[in-house]
């Protein structure tokens, strides 16, 4: 064959290849996601082989772990006992509630490492949901927000160096910037759930946490967070979502769940100059580790591609149960 042209010349050879190699892969892309709970031990998460709810000493160990494969920031939820749960989820803002110890407690023995928190009720709610429930079974907006802000400047003054909001209530980014800034801590910044959508990859998360929406005797409660999570099916609507959260101060723009909605970091990727996170969530994970554990696939090459693929989308940061696995993976070349 007579050709001009022929693109296998620069795939011949290992060398070669990783010459021209468009898109990288390095520990520091990766925010670690921890579970922590009040427990003396550490307890394993069914629905998540290889994941844990931490005690605060073992969230100390592992912390220290993925420091040491090159991972630079991680992201704390929390196991909130039965007992502290409430309608208006209260102890979100407790500054000695379980997230702000933890975060001071890391920062006393890891203080190099970046910490990411999670603002949203659905941890603290007796009714599992990302907002204030009405007794007319209404997720409400704006008396939702008051609370996060709350929430988000109890994690600050914590020492936490990125509020991540997750509730996709209207307006909440704004507000945060706002609450945080007359508070003094003007350097704290906002990593916001930007487009996160009302996805069924969630549920081993929900399990982790014990946050999912639940029955309550003489109330109704939605059985789902379609009202205010986005429609899986839009895409134009992240725009919108995007340039709101960035003209309200947000510093890092997320999607949320990531392998399912690449074609939406791609998008945002076009729309803005903002670095852009991807959440590799806990269903893409549990899928993974299942077929992993039944042989069907090369744990280590699937998620490494996979991982790849946020960042070939457009995506500069990813959180990922994966993280420290694939660090490792990647020191070993």
């Amino acid at each position: 064959m007579e050709l001009t042209y022929r693109p296998r010349r620069l795939r011949r050879t290992p060398a070669l290849r990783a010459l021209v190699r468009e898109t990288c892969l390095a520990p520091t892309d990766f925010i670690y996601p921890l579970f922590v709970h009040e427990g003396a031990g550490n307890e394993p998460i069914g629905a998540m082989p290889g994941a844990q709810r931490w005690s605060l000493e073992g969230l100390i160990d592992e912390v220290g772990r993925a420091w040491d494969l090159g991972i630079r920031c991680v992201v704390l939820f929390p196991k909130v006992a039965d007992g502290l749960k409430t309608e208006d989820g209260a102890e979100c803002f407790n500054e000695h509630g379980l997230i702000p110890r933890a975060i001071r407690r890391l920062k006393e023995v890891h203080p190099g490492m970046a910490i990411m928190t999670d603002v949203a009720l659905d941890p603290y709610s007796c009714d599992g949901h990302d907002g204030l429930v009405s007794d007319e079974g209404i997720v409400l907006n704006d008396e939702t927000v008051a609370i996060l802000c709350k929430q988000a400047v109890a994690q600050a003054r914590a020492g936490a160096d990125l509020i991540g909001p997750s509730d996709m209530m209207d307006g909440r980014v704004g507000a945060i910037r706002e609450a945080l800034d007359e508070e003094g801590f003007e350097h704290v910044g906002i990593i916001s759930y930007t487009a996160k959508y009302a996805s069924a990859y969630y549920g081993p998360f929900r399990e982790a946490l014990d946050s999912a929406p639940r029955a309550a005797a003489g109330k109704p409660i939605p059985k789902d967070k379609s009202t205010y999570q986005m429609d899986p099916a839009n895409a134009r609507e992240a725009i919108t979502e995007a340039q709101l959260d960035e003209q309200e101060g947000s510093d890092i723009l997320m999607v949320k769940p990531g392998l399912a909605y690449l074609d939406i970091i791609h998008r945002l990727r076009g729309e803005t100059e903002l670095p852009i996170a991807a959440y590799n969530v806990s269903g893409e994970y549990a899928m993974v580790k299942a077929a992993a554990q039944n042989g069907w696939i090369d744990e280590r090459a699937v998620v490494l591609e996979t991982l790849l693929s946020f960042r070939r989308a457009g995506a500069d940061l990813i959180l990922t149960y994966h993280a420290c696995d694939a660090a490792a993976w990647l020191k070993q070349g």
